[in-house]
């Protein structure tokens, strides 16, 4: 009880501090025991906010696993009860993501996970228009998406970690490096085409073309699947590649290159990857690191109506009890302004989904994780000034 009591109070004097003069700073379902991870938002045409995570008694090893969702009407200030958004019985669904094409049609999409292995996973898609309501979208059509990168990403494999890596691959005389065997299974049509998975939101280019993030545990590599139909058909390029990085998320650049910025599960010190596209994301650099703190966590970073970029990430090395949102005016040379959305020693604030909404505001959801015990998606909102302000 003393320790209860002793949480709540430093929850009540944390989240004082950090949600003053936040449009909106809540819970979307009281703190609870099961696992809840990777949430998605999307504004829909009318200033309703939908959100979706994952939820069960674990992850890719629980087979319980479902996609639940819950919805704030605009004007509202409250969240409805949560409902069932995907389930495939007897297998884990994962990492859901939603977006809104052009013609008005949402999108949800998602992982199923084989053989409890994240490498085995399958990529799924439901759509609606019929997305008002109290409850769940009435999904409209559904399917499987599947990927199929082709020799040619086996080429850039070896092409690149040639181009990158001192002596001749080797890091032991007796030791068969990593390189290497990242090669040979590019090589394999069955693995490099299996396995990629959502998270972090599309990036929708003035032409029209919908670029996709995907990445795989199997190969810690990244891969954007490109739309040119808004989203009926999807093809692949070439392989983001860098030692150990995960889960793209995309900024445009005035000129219409491309970033991506990649949680880092390579080597220590632990920084956000960058890579660079200059052909609408077909073809990327060698990741590499840069100054940005990262703990082996998901990262999102949008351009907002202003210009500026805003990233939200973990701002550690190596912990995810700190969540931040920081601004750039330069389009990531540096991060003038950064302000916390948690600071609490012992929990775990992490895998953000970031909008800018049709007004300007700014939404913010992610895993609130106080303990085992204590679990929820939180919902932040705040204005780009608030980010700037002391």
């Amino acid at each position: 009880m003393k320790y209860i009591i002793s949480l709540l109070i430093v929850l009540l004097i944390s989240g004082t501090s950090i949600a003053q003069n936040q449009l909106q700073n809540e819970l979307l379902f009281p703190l609870q025991r099961q696992h809840v991870h990777s949430s998605s938002i999307v504004e829909l045409p009318n200033g309703d906010l939908l959100t979706c995570w994952f939820q069960g008694s674990g992850e890719r090893t629980a087979n319980d696993v479902v996609v639940n969702g819950t919805r704030l009407k605009k004007g509202e200030k409250k969240w409805s009860k949560p409902f069932l958004m995907a389930d495939t019985q007897g297998y884990p669904d994962c990492n859901p993501m939603m977006f809104m094409n052009s013609k008005g049609k949402l999108f949800l999409m998602w992982i199923v996970v084989q053989a409890n292995r994240w490498e085995n996973s399958i990529l799924k898609v439901r759509t609606t228009t019929d997305y008002y309501g109290d409850g769940a979208p009435d999904w409209e059509w559904q399917d499987i998406i599947l990927m199929k990168p082709g020799e040619e990403f086996a080429g850039r494999v070896e092409e690149q970690f040639r181009a990158n890596t001192e002596d001749n691959l080797a890091w032991a005389e007796y030791a068969y490096p990593y390189e290497y065997l990242l090669i040979e299974a590019a090589k394999d049509p069955k693995k490099r085409e299996t396995g990629w998975m959502t998270r972090c939101i599309p990036t929708i280019l003035n032409n029209g073309k919908i670029l996709l993030p995907l990445y795989s545990d199997g190969f810690n590599f990244g891969l954007i699947a490109s739309s040119e139909d808004d989203g009926e058909t999807w093809s692949t390029g070439l392989p983001i590649i860098g030692r150990g990085l995960n889960q793209p998320s995309l900024v445009v650049r005035n000129d219409g290159s491309i970033d991506a910025y990649l949680r880092d599960d390579g080597d220590a010190p632990g920084r956000i990857m960058l890579s660079h596209s200059d052909d609408d994301g077909y073809s990327w650099t060698f990741a590499k690191k840069s100054d940005i703190p990262n703990p082996g966590a998901s990262i999102e970073i949008i351009n907002l109506k202003s210009g500026n970029w805003l990233l939200v990430y973990n701002d550690l090395e190596d912990d995810r009890h700190s969540l931040a949102v920081a601004l750039s005016d330069d389009e990531g040379q540096t991060w003038k302004w950064k302000r916390n959305l948690e600071k609490i020693e012992g929990g775990s604030f992490s895998y953000p989904a970031v909008i800018q909404a049709s007004d300007g505001n700014i939404h913010v959801t992610y895993s609130y994780h106080l303990n085992d015990k204590s679990k929820s998606i939180k919902h932040v909102a705040f204005s780009e000034k608030w980010v700037m302000e002391d």
